[in-house]
C-alpha cells in the first residue's frame, strides 16, 4: 500500500439520501487529482445503483477480509456491514472516502489532518423524499431518518465541515473550495 501521509485525505460522509454519491461523482469528474476508495458492503444493490458504486460481497467474505486486516475501517450499519479497504491510490492523487460518519471518525484517528465533510439535506423531509425517490422501502426510510440526527451529532463532535445539499452545484462548489483551501495549506507546509 502506498503511503497516504503525502497526500490529502478527504472524507465525505452524511446520512442516507443526502446526495453524497452524486456529489463525489461530480468531484471526481471535475478534479483529475482525486481518487475514490471504493467501499465494500454486504447490503443488496438498490434498483438502478451502478455495480461499481460498491464492492458488493457476502457477509462471510467481508468477515474473512476483516480477519485478514484488509480494512482501514469497518462498521455494522443498520442491518449490513460496510468497510473501507486499505487504499492504494495512484501516485499524485488525493484520496476520497465516501463513508459513514463513524468510519470518518476512524479515518480521522489515523489521519488527523483529513478533511472531513458532512453532507446533509436541507431538512429531514427533503431527505425522506430523496430516500423514497431512490426506492428505499418504508422500513429502511424510517431507520435512516432516525439515524440521521445521531450522525449529524457525531459529525459536529468531529468538527466536520457541514455542507447542506440544497442546490447540487453549490454543494459541489463548496466542497471544491474546501479541497483547494486544504491543498493550499498543505503546500505551505
Amino acid at each position: 500500500m502506498s503511503s497516504l501521509n503525502d497526500r490529502l485525505v478527504i472524507v465525505v460522509s452524511g446520512p442516507g439520501g443526502v446526495g453524497k454519491g452524486t456529489i463525489v461523482a461530480h468531484l471526481l469528474d471535475r478534479d483529475p487529482r482525486l481518487w475514490l476508495s471504493r467501499s465494500w458492503t454486504t447490503r443488496a444493490r438498490r434498483p438502478g445503483e451502478p455495480m461499481e458504486a460498491y464492492h458488493f460481497t457476502t457477509r462471510e467474505l467481508f468477515l474473512s477480509h476483516v480477519d485478514n486486516g484488509g480494512f482501514l475501517e469497518w462498521v455494522e450499519f443498520l442491518d449490513y456491514l460496510q468497510g473501507t479497504p486499505m487504499p492504494d491510490p495512484p501516485p499524485g492523487h488525493d484520496v476520497v472516502f465516501e463513508i459513514d460518519v463513524h468510519g470518518a471518525a476512524q479515518i480521522k484517528e489515523r489521519f488527523p489532518d483529513a478533511l472531513l465533510v458532512f453532507v446533509d439535506a436541507p431538512s429531514r423531509e427533503h431527505q425522506e423524499q430523496r430516500l423514497r425517490h431512490r426506492g428505499d422501502a418504508d422500513e429502511k426510510v424510517a431507520k435512516r431518518l432516525a439515524k440521521a440526527n445521531e450522525e449529524a451529532e457525531v459529525a459536529t463532535g468531529l468538527s466536520a465541515n457541514v455542507v447542506v445539499n440544497d442546490l447540487l452545484e453549490s454543494a459541489i462548489d463548496e466542497i471544491q473550495t474546501l479541497i483547494a483551501q486544504r491543498r493550499s495549506q498543505l503546500d505551505r507546509c
